[in-house]
């Protein structure tokens, strides 16, 4: 079982914690990952986007000119795709892009990524993250003292007011809670902080 330190607030260790291998030691899988992320992002889209058929745009629907003898080519209407103001023809249309996707596949590629962010040295555990007040600056001051100078995601059971509200002036800075942790922000943010009590929920959430 890998084993991780756990830190204060001040990056001092105050115990440690032992990660079990079926969450943690996972090999890396590049192609499940890859599906995941593309399923997540897919599930996140509206599908609102929508263009104007030639039914929809306005102008009369009066045939401009007689069929024949005027030596001009023939038209039926204004709004024909073909004139400027016309309607568009096989343009985007609303849709559902969503998707499904194995829940064992999912959680698979989760603790792929999450296995992959520990062997970097990039998942810290915590104690926990009862700061003094919201200012930014009482985050600033910790996040300085662990080093945290690129995207960091910030995991807790129940998030507090303090770290919400003194973190999210910061970019790069997310703070969730540890059920809904995704395999798209293990991804993009750089740095894994979890407390304490969050990664023992999630190890119990993905053993199941």
């Amino acid at each position: 079982m890998p084993t991780v330190e756990v830190k204060n607030l001040k990056n001092e260790s105050v115990g440690e914690i032992e990660l079990r291998d079926e969450i943690f030691g996972v090999p890396l899988n590049e192609a499940l990952i890859y599906d995941a992320v593309k399923n997540y992002l897919a599930n996140q889209r509206q599908g609102t986007v929508a263009t104007k058929t030639r039914g929809q745009v306005r102008g009369s629907g009066k045939k401009l000119w007689k069929q024949k003898g005027t030596g001009r080519a023939r038209v039926a209407s204004l709004r024909s795709p073909l004139w400027k103001g016309g309607g568009n023809v096989h343009g985007p249309q609303p849709r559902d892009w969503t998707s499904e996707m194995p829940r064992k596949m999912k959680r698979g590629a989760l603790k792929s990524a999450l296995s992959e962010r520990l062997r970097e040295g990039n998942l810290v555990v915590v104690d926990g993250f009862d700061l003094e007040n919201h200012k930014t600056k009482t985050f600033v001051s910790v996040a300085q003292s662990f080093g945290w100078d690129k995207k960091t995601l910030i995991i807790e059971i129940e998030p507090k007011n303090n770290l919400l509200i003194s973190s999210r002036n910061l970019p790069g800075v997310k703070v969730t809670s540890g059920v809904n942790v995704n395999i798209y922000d293990v991804l993009y943010h750089e740095k894994i902080v979890f407390t304490r009590d969050a990664i023992n929920a999630l190890q119990e959430k993905l053993s199941k």
